[in-house]
């Protein structure tokens, strides 16, 4: 079985290569190449999942060794992969959900002169992002990291025409080379610090490396964290990642870019048990990033800008549970996979709602869609109860496990992070009724768009609707059926290690905070949106709600502090360049002129001259000599 784990990414891979080199002649059939191609990948991976079933818990770990990469004396690379119940969980995840995006696209992007490229991409992406996955090293993994980045980069800015998406396809590759930096001086740390970039010797050897190497190796891995999976600081790139095709969107915030940084903390457990500091600094960029994300998701009109500011928020919730150690490992993976499904079927709805609108993403410019687009409404409205925790469907069982986890974590940080999450819990309640309540119900608001061409909103093509399906059934009963029996835990645990925790609060006492949170984000949502008529221009607002339409101003941060201050840093040193090292070299220089043209006029081939330099040096010398004998 193990000779199978390189097919995994190979099918892809191939369709890639085939479809972005193959010229216009795969124009009619490209699509359904990279779709069954990706299709292939996940029935290898359902093979390798059901012999790993076979086995005892202890014994599923597959490795296959391919080549050596980079072997020179002190340093080897090898390109090597490693499949065990992590790695399998996110190969299920990407390209189940990866496939079922494919054949979404193939209705979506109909019409588009280059959908055969569009697919090279897709197929490029989710192969970058499962050798990231199933590699067996941290440099074969960056390989698949840079991958990913430079696969979003070309499918965020697909539309290249519009400078929209031009300009955030390049903010999203910028931002993301900050974190990249971080990643790659993790790895020199740990070559220097190991000797090695393999998971299993960096891993086992981290009980012997003292905590402050283990700081800064984690605290650069959560650097490398932050810039994928968009938190806080590095969440600039998120938003504006809309510009790209739907189904691109679905991709990045299901089933690859965003949850490249969870995989990255959780894989690297080990480091972080070893390092508290960097461990809680996890824990706190998570729960600032959940609540960030959330109250930018209740400002925005744009239905699939209010979904990215929901994935920043869900992210977070990952990365707070990642934070928390062995306690909150497993359900970091767990919540990851459930928002895979519900994230990726609420995109799809929003993509299929424009379908059916010309295209329109503002949410004041729809209303009363239910009737017109019921699948939609349905689907889309299941995986609206999933993500707010409706009890008894997918992310009831995987956020509340984070919720009680944080309050396990003990002491003053549990009490914090656990309120912190219950209110991200209500947040998130709130601005999905709101989107819920804003696109489906009501009186329609819908005008003509740019070319006068009125909307005919319609149920969206079987291509389309059928991966909706797919995914709202995966939105209902996943979390159930990982929580029943303890599934998801015993299945992770001899990876990711486990830890109860002492939860001063019991579950029920958690579950029912967390209900009551629930229903108040829903009735504050109920008496803004629904109650009341939603007006086609929208409010100022206060100050919040227009700090929170600019992405809370992070934009104009990053503007004034790094890209201000970048050009205030490069301006002082070029004055230091040209007035301190050009003063010295230039200095220097004429200096040494000035005595050589001096020097230059001692020696101009008159002989008169030379003999009245001998004579005045002669009588120097024998005036000094009388001079000293007199003294």
């Amino acid at each position: 079985m193990e000779n199978l784990i390189a097919l995994l990414v190979a099918a892809p891979l191939l369709g890639a290569a085939v479809l972005l080199c193959g010229g216009r002649r795969l124009d009619k059939t490209g699509h359904w190449l990279g779709t069954a191609l990706a299709a292939a990948s996940f029935v290898v991976g359902v093979v390798l999942f059901a012999d790993m079933l076979g086995k005892g818990a202890e014994d599923r770990a597959l490795h296959q060794h391919l080549f050596s990469w980079i072997p020179v004396e002190g340093f080897q690379a090898d390109i090597a992969f490693q499949l065990d119940q992590l790695s399998m969980t996110f190969v299920l995840l990407i390209t189940g959900v990866g496939t079922l995006i494919h054949i979404y696209s193939i209705g979506y992007m109909e019409h588009d002169e280059r959908r055969r490229r569009f697919f090279g991409y897709l197929n490029l992406f989710l192969a970058a992002m499962l050798i990231l996955v199933i590699a067996d090293n941290y440099l074969l993994l960056y390989v698949g990291w840079e991958g990913v980045g430079l696969a979003s980069y070309l499918l965020i800015g697909f539309w290249q025409h519009k400078p929209s998406a031009a300009t955030a396809a390049k903010k999203a590759f910028l931002v993301n080379r900050v974190g990249d930096v971080g990643l790659s001086i993790a790895i020199m740390l740990m070559f220097t610090t190991f000797g090695t970039f393999a998971f299993g010797p960096v891993l086992e050897a981290t009980g012997e490396t003292s905590e402050g190497t283990l700081t800064a190796i984690g605290l650069m891995l959560l650097l490398a964290a932050c810039g994928k999976s968009a938190q806080v600081p590095l969440q600039s790139w998120l938003g504006d990642a809309m510009e790209g095709p739907t189904p691109v969107s679905a991709l990045i915030h299901a089933a690859t870019m965003v949850t490249a940084g969870v995989y990255l903390i959780v894989r690297s457990g080990a480091i972080f048990n070893g390092a508290p500091d960097a461990q809680l600094v996890v824990a706190i960029v998570g729960a600032v990033t959940l609540i960030f994300g959330a109250i930018v998701g209740c400002a925005k009109d744009d239905i699939k800008k209010a979904l990215a500011g929901s994935t920043m928020s869900q992210i977070g919730y990952m990365i707070l549970a990642a934070g928390l150690g062995p306690i909150g490992y497993i359900f970091a993976i767990m919540h990851l996979v459930t928002h895979g499904f519900f994230k990726a079927g609420l995109f799809l709805g929003a993509g299929s709602v424009m379908h059916g609108m010309n295209d329109e993403v503002d949410m004041r410019k729809y209303g009363g869609l239910r009737k017109y687009m019921p699948v939609t409404f349905i689907t889309f409205g299941l995986g609206y109860l999933a993500i707010i925790g409706f009890p008894g469907l997918s992310g009831f069982f995987s956020k509340d496990k984070i919720i009680e986890a944080a309050f396990a974590k003990g002491g003053t940080e549990g009490w914090i992070l656990g309120s912190v999450a219950l209110l991200g819990a209500a947040i998130t309640a709130f601005y999905m009724t709101r989107v819920m309540l804003m696109t489906f119900f009501g009186e329609k608001r819908w005008q003509p768009d740019a070319e006068g061409r009125e909307p005919h909103p319609h149920e969206s093509p079987k291509s389309m609707t059928i991966p909706m399906i797919v995914l709202a059934v995966g939105s209902v009963f996943a979390g159930g059926f990982f929580a029943i029996g303890d599934r998801f835990v015993n299945w992770l645990e001899p990876v990711t290690g486990y830890d109860h925790g002492h939860s001063p609060l019991s579950v029920a006492t958690v579950t029912g905070a967390t209900v009551v949170a629930l229903l108040i984000g829903v009735a504050i949502a109920w008496t803004m949106y629904g109650r009341k008529p939603v007006p086609v221009v929208a409010p100022r607002g206060s100050l919040l709600t227009r700090a929170a339409r600019r992405d809370l101003l992070q934009d104009d941060f990053n503007h004034v502090v790094l890209v201000r201050g970048g050009e205030h840093l490069t301006r002082s040193l070029v004055y230091v360049d040209h007035s301190l090292v050009d003063g010295v070299v230039n200095g220097t220089a004429a200096s040494v002129g000035g005595l050589s043209g001096r020097l230059r006029k001692l020696q101009n081939g008159y002989a008169r001259s030379y003999a009245v330099s001998m004579f005045g040096g002669a009588a120097v010398v024998i005036a000094a000599t009388l001079l000293m004998r007199a003294v």
